[in-house]
């Protein structure tokens, strides 16, 4: 690691400890020809995600919009910020640690669907009509009678 100071190329490692919920390892450095120390972040890679939407077009995956499309399913309902990013944070991961960079929209749209049956069925039932875009009250109905046969 090159020393800001002094741009020496070599340093050595005095301190090590995790940062941001072991996101990211803090390490704090002296420099080996100046003797100053510094501080650098030592983060894991992540590739992107790209989802491919119902029309063929390409966009990089966004967490906030998916984080927004639960908030406005889960409005009034008894659904805490904190599940909703853990449930985020959960199909963030499984689309990182697939091999596949491309993702289908409609993949996506299941994860959310399934996460949120089990939390709340209302607010499944809203996601659940704008996703699969219900065209009329018999398609309403059906996906309730499927919520109802499940239980």
């Amino acid at each position: 690691m090159k020393c800001p100071f002094c741009g020496y190329l070599d340093s050595k490692v005095v301190d090590s400890r995790p940062a941001e919920d072991g996101a990211s390892i803090r390490r704090r450095r002296e420099s080996l020809a100046c003797h100053k120390r510094f501080t650098t972040f030592e983060v894991m890679e992540t590739l992107p995600v790209v989802v491919i939407k119902k029309d063929g077009s390409r966009q990089s995956f966004d967490r906030s919009k998916l984080l927004n499309g639960m908030i406005r399913a889960c409005e009034k309902r008894p659904v805490s910020f904190d599940t909703m990013e853990k449930m985020v944070d959960e199909i963030e991961q499984i689309l990182q640690n697939e091999m596949n960079r491309e993702v289908p929209s409609a993949q996506i749209g299941e994860m959310v669907m399934d996460r949120l049956k089990d939390v709340d069925e209302v607010a499944y039932v809203r996601f659940a009509s704008v996703y699969r875009q219900f065209k009329d009250i018999s398609t309403f109905m059906s996906e309730l009678n499927k919520l109802l046969q499940e239980k």
